[in-house]
C-alpha cells in the first residue's frame, strides 16, 4: 500500500458509513471484465439454418448460450446474453416462411455430469436481434423444439426433464399462440420425458415422440426403462400410441428422429435399448411397422450423450449420425462409413432444403459450416465457448492462465496480455500444457516451464520447454471399466493438483487419499486415510439399466478439492465429492472431519483458506446433482471447523437457485469475497453477510474457478474461455465511500511494457499499456482535473472532462525540458466510479490546427515516482505511484530510459520549431499568391514566391512518388527510431540530431534574409 498524500488521509478517516445495496450496485456496474479467450469452440449441441439465406445459421453451446453467423461461419456473433438467465441449449428452430421468426429451447440434451439446466423457452421476432421469455421455465432440458410449417404461432416441445431429479414438468409440449400459453399434450410420469420429437414433412399432425427416462446421478447415469418408446400422434398430439411392431421389446432409452421430405412415409430412429436391440430402425409405413437396419455400434455409442440422426430432405436413403465419429450412411441406414469433422464427439446437424450439399454440424468443439457435403468446413477457432474446469496462474510477466478444457485433447494456457506480435492472431498464443480435457493445469512456482497435468487420474509433468510430458500416475492403474468399490485408488476425472505455497516442491494430488510427492511424482506418500464418505451403495457400476458407462465421471468418493493455507504451513483443507469437510494442521499426521451441518452427499467443489485468519475457512458445496438441490451453499468457520456458518440464505444476495461453485476471499482485503455460481459472480464486501451480483458485461454462464493474482481477479468459465477484471485495488475499498464527495484511489504502479496485439472478432481483449486511475464521485456532472506530476511538482499531463483546453503559454523550461501542455479531454466524470487510463506519455507537439496542438502521443516517460492529482469541484485529493521497467528488460536500464526521455522531448521540441517555421512559410505563400492573383502582380512578388518555395521544400517533402524526404520528414524518422522501444539513442541518432539542426539554422537564416 503506498503512503497516501495528507488531505487523503485525512478522508480516509471520515469513512463511516457503509454503502446501502442499490447504492453499490450502481458503483459497481462500473467494472469491466475482459475475455482473454481461447477463442476455440466449445461443445456445441444444437443447430439450426435458414433455408433461403443460405449463409446464416444458429448455434447453441451447452456453456456458451446462442451464437449466430451471416457469413457461412466465418464470423460468430452471440445473440442471446442479455436475454436468457441460462446459457445451456437444447434445441433451436426456425420458421422458415419467415426466418425472423426463432424459437430457443434451453437446456442442452447431453447429460453429462457437468450439464446445466435449461430455464424454459425463448423466442425473436427478428431473427436473434432480441428475445422474450414464453414459458416451461421448470422443464429442465428440452430435447427439440418444432414448428408448424404453415403457422409459427403452433410449436411443439420435447421437454426431457430435470436432468437430476424428478419433476412434473416434462413431457410433450404445445403451444398455438406463439407461446403465451401453452398445453400438456402427453406426460408419461416425473421420471420419464421426451427426447424428441418429428413432424411428418406432409402433415405437421402427424407426429413421432421418443419417450426418455433419463436421469443423473453423481454416481451413475440412468438412461432407460419399459415405459420408454416410440409414440405417435396423427392428430396434433390431441391422442398418442405407443408403436411396438418391429421395435426393441424390453427396455428403451434415449431416441431420435429422422424424416426426409423427398419420402414422408419414411422414418428412422436410431434407439438405446437393452439385449441387443439397440441402433437403428427404419419405418416405411409412416411409423406402424419397423425394421432393425443396422447395430452398428457407433450408433449407439454413449446415448445419453449423442444419439441424433438426420436424413437428406431431398434423398431419403441417405442418412447422417452424430455420435463419437459423424457417419453417412446411402443405403437407408444399412452399411455406413465415416466423414471427417473438424473435432470428435458429434452431436447435431441442419441441412439445407434448397441445396443440401450445405450443412451445420456441431460437436464438442463448436460448430461448423461446409459447402461441399462435408468435405471442407469452416473453422472452429472463432467461437470463445471453451468451457474450462479451473484456472491457474504461473508468475511470470505477463502471468498465463492454465485450465483443463471439457473436449479438449489438452490442459491449455493462453497469456494475460499479448506476449508478442504473432501474424495468426490470437489463436497462436494458445499452448497446449499436458493433461487432457479435465486437467488441472498447475505451473511450478518460480519455474513456468513445468507445469503438473492431470488427466483423469493421471498425473503428469509437461515441460513447456521441449513439449515432453513426464508420466507419473500413483497406482498407474486404468480407472476406466471398473466398479469403484474394487480400485485401490478412486480417482475422479477431475482430480486435484494443488503445489504448496511453502515449498514448490511439494505438491499434493487426491484420490480418496491425499498424496504427496517432493521430486515432481518419481515417488509418492499416502498422508490421509480415506477421507470420504464412502457409502456401500454409491459404489456401483455407472450406467443402467441399458448402457455401462464407466469413465471415472461417476466415481463418487474422491477428493474434489485441496488447498494448503498461506498462514501456516502444513494446514491442508479437504473437500470430498460426496460431502465430507477435512482439515490437518499437522501435514497430515492426523485429520480432523469437520463438515458443516449440512444437507449430505454435495460435492464440496472448492475449499477456501482465509489468507488473513489460518482459523478461517471456507466450503463451497455444490447439491445440484442430487435431487435439483440447486440452492446455493457456501460456509465459514472461524475457529478451525468446529463450528461452521451459512453464509447463502437464499434471501441475502445469492438467489436461492444459483448453486455455488466456488469461493474465494481477497488476499489483500480480509472480508471480500467472491463466489463463483451456476449462473454468474457474486461479491460480499462484509465476510458473506451480504453478496452483490457482480456480473456486468461477464455473460450467464458458470464461474467454475477464482483467482487474484496480485491486483486482477481472474475467472474461469464452463462455456465462455477466461475473463480478467484488471486492477480490482478500489474495488477492495468501494464500499466505504458513500458519503464523500470524491475519493481517489491507490494506483497500481504503471509497467512499460509495450505490448500490444490486433484483436480478433469475439477474441482476447487485451488492455493497453498505461496507469490506471480509478476515482469515485458522489454527484453527477462535476467539473473535473486531473494532473499527472512528476517527482519534482511538474505537470507532465493534464486530462479535464469535456473538451480539451485551448493553448496557453507553452513554451518550455530548457533547464527541465517541461512545458505547461493545454489540458485534453475526455476525462470521465460519471456519478459513481470513473476510470482513466494514461497512457504514461508526455503531450503531443505542436499544430497550427489549434483542437489538434499538443494533444497527440508525446514521447513515454521514464521511470520513477509520479503524482495523480485529481480536482472534482473544490476538492484536491492525491496519490502517488511509480512507471517501472518491463521486468523482463535485461538490455536496458532506468538511465537509459531517462536518457531516451530527454532526448525525445528535445526532438520533440525541435519538431515544434520546425512545424512552427512551416505554418509561418505558409501562410506568407499563401499572401504572395493572393498578391500574383491580382492584376498589379509584380515581378518582385513573383521572384520572393520562388524563393521562398525553394526554401519551404527544404523543410517539407515535395508532392510525388517516393520523393526525398525534407528536413519535418526527416524529423518525425529520428522520433521515431528512438521511440520504437525502450533503448538509450544510439551514437547516429545524437550525430543526425546535430545534422538536422544544423540544417535548421541555414534554412532559417535563408527565410529571415527574404524579409
Amino acid at each position: 500500500m503506498k503512503t497516501k498524500s495528507l488531505v487523503l488521509s485525512v478522508l480516509l478517516s471520515l469513512l463511516a458509513v457503509s454503502v446501502t445495496a442499490q447504492d453499490l450496485q450502481e458503483v459497481l456496474k462500473n467494472y469491466e471484465f475482459r475475455n482473454v479467450g481461447p477463442l476455440r469452440g466449445g461443445r456445441v449441441t444444437a443447430v439450426a439454418g435458414v433455408a433461403s439465406q443460405p449463409s446464416v445459421f444458429y448455434m447453441g453451446a451447452t456453456g456458451g448460450g446462442v451464437w449466430k453467423t451471416v457469413n457461412y461461419g466465418n464470423t460468430w456473433e452471440n445473440v442471446s446474453d442479455g436475454y436468457f438467465p441460462t446459457p445451456s441449449i437444447g434445441a433451436i428452430s426456425v420458421y422458415q416462411k419467415n426466418p425472423d421468426i426463432v424459437y430457443v429451447g434451453t437446456g442442452s440434451d447431453g447429460l453429462r455430469s457437468n450439464v446445466i439446466t435449461g430455464k424454459g423457452v425463448y423466442k425473436s421476432n427478428n431473427a436473434g436481434k432480441s428475445w422474450e421469455f414464453i414459458g416451461l421455465k421448470e422443464s429442465g432440458q428440452i430435447g427439440a423444439v418444432e414448428i408448424h410449417p404453415d403457422n409459427p404461432d403452433v410449436v411443439y416441445v420435447a421437454a426431457i426433464g430435470k436432468a437430476f431429479g424428478r419433476n412434473e414438468e416434462r413431457g410433450v409440449f404445445k403451444t398455438t399462440d406463439g407461446g403465451k400459453t401453452w398445453s400438456k399434450m402427453f406426460y408419461l410420469s416425473d421420471s420419464v420425458g421426451f427426447s424428441d420429437l418429428e413432424l411428418a414433412p406432409d402433415d405437421p399432425n402427424t407426429i413421432y415422440a421418443g419417450a426418455w427416462r433419463g436421469e443423473r446421478k453423481p454416481w451413475t447415469i440412468i438412461s432407460g426403462s419399459s415405459v420408454g418408446g416410440v409414440y405417435k400422434s396423427t392428430d396434433g398430439g390431441q391422442t398418442w400410441s405407443k408403436k411396438t411392431n418391429g421395435l426393441p421389446t424390453k427396455l428403451i432409452g434415449k431416441i431420435d428422429f429422422a424424416v426426409s421430405a423427398a419420402d414422408p412415409n419414411r422414418v428412422y430412429a436410431n434407439i438405446e435399448a437393452s439385449d441387443d436391440q439397440g441402433g437403428l430402425y427404419r419405418s416405411d409405413d409412416r411409423g406402424e411397422t419397423w425394421t432393425f437396419v443396422s447395430d452398428n455400434s457407433n450408433l449407439t455409442n454413449r446415448p445419453f450423450y449423442y444419439t441424433n440422426i438426420e436424413s437428406n430432405p431431398k434423398n431419403a436413403d441417405v442418412v447422417y449420425n452424430n455420435s463419437l465419429r459423424f457417419l453417412k450412411s446411402e443405403d437407408g441406414g444399412k452399411s455406413w462409413r465415416n466423414i471427417s469433422t473438424p473435432h470428435g464427439d458429434n452431436h447435431d446437424i441442419w441441412i439445407n432444403p434448397n441445396d443440401t450439399s450445405i450443412w451445420i454440424q456441431s460437436n464438442d468443439g463448436g460448430a461448423n459450416v461446409t459447402l461441399d457435403n462435408g468435405r471442407s468446413w469452416s473453422s472452429q477457432f472463432n467461437q470463445p465457448t471453451a468451457e474450462l474446469y479451473q484456472v491457474e496462474i504461473d508468475d511470470q510477466y505477463p502471468y498465463w492462465l492454465y485450465a483443463g478444457q471439457q473436449d479438449n485433447y489438452s490442459t491449455i494456457a493462453v497469456p494475460s496480455k499479448p506476449v508478442a506480435s504473432v501474424q495468426a492472431g490470437s489463436n497462436a498464443f494458445i499452448l497446449s500444457t499436458g493433461g487432457c480435457e479435465t486437467g488441472p493445469a498447475v505451473p511450478k512456482p518460480g519455474n513456468p516451464n513445468i507445469v503438473y497435468t492431470n488427466c483423469k487420474g493421471r498425473f503428469g509433468v509437461y515441460d513447456k520447454s521441449t513439449g515432453q510430458e513426464l508420466q507419473y500416475y500413483v497406482g498407474a492403474t486404468n480407472i476406466y471399466g471398473h466398479n469403484p468399490k474394487d480400485l485401490k485408488f478412486r480417482f475422479q476425472r477431475v482430480a486435484p493438483v494443488h503445489v504448496s505455497p511453502h515449498n514448490p516442491d511439494v505438491v499434493y494430488h487426491t484420490s480418496q487419499y491425499v498424496h504427496k510427492t517432493m521430486d515432481d511424482g518419481k515417488t509418492w506418500e499416502i498422508i490421509s486415510p480415506d477421507l470420504t464418505a464412502f457409502e456401500p451403495d454409491k459404489q456401483v457400476v455407472p450406467g443402467s439399466p441399458i448402457t455401462r458407462d464407466v469413465t471415472g465421471e461417476e466415481y463418487y468418493s474422491t477428493i474434489y478439492a485441496i488447498r494448503e493455507s498461506t498462514l501456516q504451513e502444513g494446514l491442508i483443507w479437504v473437500g470430498a465429492n460426496d460431502g465430507p469437510v477435512h482439515v490437518t494442521r499437522d501435514g497430515g499426521k492426523s485429520w480432523t472431519n469437520v463438515t458443516p451441518d449440512m444437507p449430505t452427499g454435495g460435492r464440496v467443489d472448492a475449499v477456501e483458506p482465509s489468507p488473513h485468519d489460518p482459523a478461517k475457512a471456507y466450503v463451497s458445496v455444490l447439491r445440484y446433482q442430487l435431487d435439483n438441490d440447486y440452492h446455493p451453499y457456501i460456509y465459514k468457520t472461524e475457529d478451525y471447523g468446529q463450528s461452521w456458518e451459512l453464509l447463502t440464505t437464499g434471501s441475502n444476495g445469492i438467489p436461492d437457485d444459483y448453486p455455488t461453485r466456488v469461493i474465494r476471499e481477497d488476499p489483500k482485503k480480509e472480508g471480500v469475497l467472491y463466489a463463483g455460481t451456476e449462473f454468474g459472480l457474486f461479491i460480499s464486501f462484509d465476510d458473506g453477510k451480504n453478496w452483490q451480483q457482480f456480473n456486468n458485461n461477464l455473460p450467464v454462464t458458470p464461474v467454475t474457478d477464482i483467482k487474484i493474482k496480485d491486483d486482477d481477479l481472474v475467472l474461469s468459465t464452463m462455456g465462455r474461455g477466461f475473463w480478467i477484471m484488471d486492477n480490482i485495488v478500489s474495488l477492495r475499498e468501494i464500499g466505504s465511500v458513500r458519503n464523500q464527495q470524491a475519493y481517489l484511489f491507490d494506483i497500481q504502479d504503471g509497467v512499460r511494457d509495450r505490448m500490444s496485439a490486433r484483436s480478433d472478432d469475439n477474441g482476447p481483449e487485451y488492455p493497453r499499456m498505461g496507469v490506471t486511475i480509478d476515482y469515485y464521485i458522489k454527484d453527477k456532472d462535476q467539473p473535473v482535473k486531473l494532473d499527472i506530476l512528476d517527482d519534482e511538482g511538474n505537470i507532465v499531463r493534464t486530462f479535464v472532462n469535456g473538451r480539451p483546453e485551448p493553448a496557453r503559454n507553452t513554451e518550455r523550461d530548457m533547464s527541465t525540458e517541461f512545458s505547461a501542455p493545454p489540458a485534453a479531454g475526455g476525462l470521465p466524470n460519471s456519478q459513481g466510479l470513473n476510470r482513466y487510463n494514461w497512457n504514461m506519455r508526455h503531450a503531443g507537439g505542436w499544430s497550427d490546427n489549434p483542437r489538434r496542438s499538443y494533444m497527440g502521443f508525446g514521447p513515454m516517460v521514464s521511470t520513477g515516482v509520479f503524482k495523480a492529482r485529481l480536482t472534482v469541484g473544490d476538492k484536491v485529493l492525491e496519490e502517488d505511484f511509480k512507471v517501472v521497467l518491463d521486468p523482463r528488460m535485461t538490455l536496458v536500464t532506468e538511465a537509459d530510459v531517462a536518457e531516451q526521455e530527454r532526448m525525445a522531448l528535445e526532438i520533440q521540441s525541435f519538431s515544434d520549431e520546425v512545424s512552427k517555421l512551416i505554418s509561418t512559410m505558409e501562410k506568407e505563400l499563401e499572401a504572395l499568391k493572393n498578391s500574383l492573383d491580382t492584376e498589379k502582380a509584380s515581378r518582385r512578388d513573383e521572384r520572393k514566391k520562388e524563393q521562398l518555395e525553394a526554401i519551404y521544400y527544404q523543410l517539407v517533402t515535395p508532392p510525388g512518388t517516393y520523393m526525398q524526404p525534407m528536413l519535418s520528414d526527416q524529423t518525425r524518422y529520428l522520433s521515431s527510431m528512438i521511440g520504437r522501444a525502450d533503448q538509450r539513442p544510439g551514437q547516429d541518432a545524437y550525430e543526425r540530431f546535430e545534422e538536422l539542426k544544423a540544417k535548421f539554422e541555414q534554412i532559417k537564416e535563408a527565410f529571415e534574409s527574404l524579409k
